[in-house]
């Protein structure tokens, strides 16, 4: 594969800015009570979504970490036809996958509504927050093609 710019070196203060932003949307969702386990499926989904096998690989490892489960990661792609998943990581997970998606349906009434159901404002500005930074994540680690060797 021909090497491309490694966008968190090539400018240290942009990647330290959206480490610094990550950092606050964690923090957030620790004060909302956001489960660090669901934290990384909504990671992993917005990773498979987005085709970026780095950071797909690194939020696969920190869940197992954790204690997710084996059975869970391997169905959080089809989450939404699984009884595995809670009502709250089921709205967490769509909200996430609506945000990953947004130039597709704009997140729409019907997700928002079904988080608004289960999740606080906290909760649901949490999700938000920890989408968007997977997304920059993603963004910077495909455009860079960042190594993923065994």
């Amino acid at each position: 594969m021909e090497p491309r710019v490694n966008l968190s070196k090539s400018d240290p203060a942009a990647y330290a800015a959206l480490l610094a932003m990550n950092k606050a949307a964690s923090d957030s969702a620790d004060a909302a009570g956001i489960d660090p386990k669901l934290r990384e499926l909504l990671k992993v989904r917005a990773s498979q979504i987005n085709g970026c096998t780095y950071c797909l690989r690194m939020h696969t490892r920190d869940a197992l970490k954790l204690g997710e489960s084996t059975d869970r990661l391997a169905l959080v792609s089809a989450w939404a036809d699984s009884e595995y998943f809670t009502a709250v990581e089921r709205a967490a997970l769509a909200l996430c996958e609506s945000i990953t998606l947004v130039s597709v349906d704009h997140v729409p009434h019907g997700v928002y509504t079904m988080a608004r159901a289960v999740l606080s404002d906290e909760q649901i500005s949490a999700v938000a927050w920890l989408s968007a930074a997977i997304n920059m994540f993603n963004r910077v680690a495909i455009t860079s093609r960042y190594p993923v060797k065994p």
